[in-house]
């Protein structure tokens, strides 16, 4: 099935119920979903949120850190730890 098809396909009923099987691993009426219903589902979520959902709110949005990752040169070294022998307790 081509992306357009199935795109076409997914309203926002089946869209929720599609997100709900892939949480739960089973359809509503209890049935399991194979790992094909699995993929096929998560295709469809993927591209019904990229055409109908703002970025933020997609499943699995991770907001960007509002300062980048630290490195090495950008802290004060650590002082090193200072072990006591039990004559020096």
């Amino acid at each position: 099935m081509r992306t357009e098809d199935m795109l076409a396909a997914v309203t926002p009923p089946v869209y929720e119920q599609f997100k709900r099987a892939i949480e739960l691993g089973k359809w509503p009426d209890g049935r399991v979903l194979t790992q094909e219903q699995k993929q096929t589902c998560m295709q469809a979520v993927i591209a019904y949120e990229h055409a109908h959902v703002p970025e933020n709110e997609r499943v699995g949005y991770v907001p960007p850190k509002a300062e980048p990752c630290a490195t090495d040169h950008d802290h004060d070294e650590p002082a090193p730890l200072k072990w006591k022998t039990d004559e020096e307790q």
